[in-house]
């Protein structure tokens, strides 16, 4: 459903004269859905300032993505809308941020969609009790090793010297204090009353009890 409806905020910005960009994040799996195609074929159209970001992490729920493809990279579909299509390492941050970057600034020059691509693995299984018999946990254990973004980060940064392991361990205590504190609040605060429901969700006063 996020296709068109990032499709949709890019239009309010538009009539709006904004300078914001909408962002719409999905998986490979998803890419093949007819949804995406309308979604990214109007927002081309009409050159609305959104980005579509493909999480390409190799499996469409149980299936190999590489088995239901005839493009080397899926960005490559953005040729067929006549827009920018870009492929980057989605375990590299700076690759990541770099990309996006100059895809917003096109998106606010009011040059219209682009797809990016960001190629990474889906280390767990597509739901809580997924038995991942469709791959082998070798393959899994190898991504974890050499591709976790974070550990990747961590290494570049010690290793040019921006910062040092004293630095990220306090870092990571801060954080740990602030997910527990998060947590403490969730668990400690009341639960939503269901007459709240549609709060936020219609631009107007809705009573569907009537």
């Amino acid at each position: 459903g996020g296709f068109n409806i990032a499709a949709g905020a890019a239009l309010a910005i538009k009539q709006r004269h904004g300078s914001d960009v909408a962002v719409c994040f999905f998986g490979d799996g998803a890419s093949s859905r007819g949804t995406f195609h309308e979604a990214v074929n109007l927002a081309a159209s009409w050159k609305l300032p959104v980005i579509y970001v493909c999480e390409n992490n190799a499996w469409a729920s149980t299936t190999r993505f590489d088995d239901i493809k005839n493009v080397d990279y899926l960005s490559e579909r953005a040729q067929g809308y006549g827009i920018p299509g870009v492929t980057v390492d989605g375990n590299d941050v700076e690759s990541v941020r770099d990309a996006s970057a100059k895809l917003i600034d096109r998106a606010r020059r009011g040059d219209g969609p682009s797809i990016l691509e960001c190629k990474t693995y889906r280390r767990d299984g597509h739901f809580i009790t997924d038995p991942q018999k469709y791959r082998s946990q070798e393959e899994v254990e190898e991504w974890k090793l050499y591709n976790d973004p974070i550990d990747r980060f961590r290494r570049k940064i010690l290793l040019e010297g921006v910062v040092t392991q004293d630095d990220l361990d306090a870092a990571e205590e801060r954080l740990d204090q602030e997910f527990a504190q998060a947590l403490e609040f969730a668990v400690n605060s009341p639960f939503p009353k269901a007459e709240d429901a549609l709060d936020d969700v219609f631009s107007g006063e809705v009573n569907l009890y009537e």
